[in-house]
């Protein structure tokens, strides 16, 4: 079984796995259900094809399914947007005409859009391309998170640094949320660019150096984060809870800027301040003596 077919097959018992019977309208049955979810006959008979052919789907097969078939199986089962656009993903790699490797291309933002970064003195912001590798980061979200642009341009990964770096555990009170939200985005980068090196490069160091990560990427969940909040306990200016929008770069549909707020009047927002006046501290030099 090639690799693509794999994902497909995995992602399809996973997500079979996770569907409640009683919630998707089956009727009471008496059998004993031996694994949890649904079995492969009724998602079968609720998406209304075969069950030797979803079967064979589920093995992996060599099957291109029409859109109407792709979106009853998405129904059957109670996909999310995130988990749609993987399963079309991973469908898309199933066809019989093998997909026409891109050059390798290496992702960077235009010197405009590294100035609007840095104009955003009390906003921290940063954008994030291919496998979330931090493309540009402006100075509060240095102060707040981790300075990027320090680090070796291999290392410039959100999702490494998260799962990797000490202090990322220590600085995100829910760091199991963010954590499992950035392997679960990683995996629809996986489904979208199944033949890109660096982003299995990436996935077999996660492997090998994070027990979490591996736990995670076994139970092939999807997310696509586009807003959400993050609580922090920064070393510096102490509990700070952000909002965070996402916004799509026109002309770069694999990059996205992640604009961080916090609630006019509460104390995040005046911790925020406090660290962004430190930010904005020329740094005195020392006297000659």
């Amino acid at each position: 079984m090639v690799a693509s077919n794999r994902e497909l097959a995995d992602f399809l018992r996973r997500a079979r796995a996770q569907c409640d019977p009683a919630r998707a309208g089956l009727p009471p049955d008496t059998r004993v259900r031996r694994v949890p979810g649904l079995r492969r006959e009724e998602v079968a008979r609720l998406a209304g094809v075969s069950a030797d052919y979803y079967a064979r789907l589920e093995q992996g097969r060599h099957i291109t399914p029409s859109p109407a078939v792709v979106e009853a199986l998405a129904q059957a089962l109670e996909l999310d947007a995130a988990g749609r656009a993987h399963l079309n993903d991973l469908i898309g790699t199933t066809t019989a005409v093998p997909r026409r490797r891109r050059p390798p291309t290496v992702q960077r933002l235009r010197s405009g859009l590294h100035q609007l970064l840095d104009s955003m003195e009390g906003t921290p912001a940063l954008v994030l391309g291919r496998r979330a590798d931090v493309l540009g980061i402006n100075r509060i979200a240095k102060a707040l998170f981790t300075d990027f642009d320090a680090l070796p341009p291999a290392q410039r990964n959100y999702t490494r640094w998260l799962l990797l770096d000490p202090e990322a555990r220590t600085l995100f009170v829910d760091w199991d949320l963010q954590a499992r939200a950035a392997v679960e985005n990683l995996r629809l980068d996986v489904g979208r660019t199944p033949d890109d090196q660096p982003t299995q490069d990436l996935v077999t160091e996660l492997k090998e150096n994070s027990t979490e990560f591996d736990r995670w990427w076994q139970q092939h969940r999807v997310h696509q984060r586009t807003h959400g909040s993050k609580r922090l306990l920064h070393p510096l200016v102490g509990e700070v809870t952000v909002q965070y929008e996402t916004f799509a770069l026109p002309g770069d549909t694999e990059a996205a800027v992640f604009l961080y707020s916090t609630e006019a009047g509460s104390p995040s927002r005046h911790a925020l301040d406090l660290l962004t006046s430190w930010t904005l501290t020329p740094t005195v030099p020392r006297s000659e003596s």
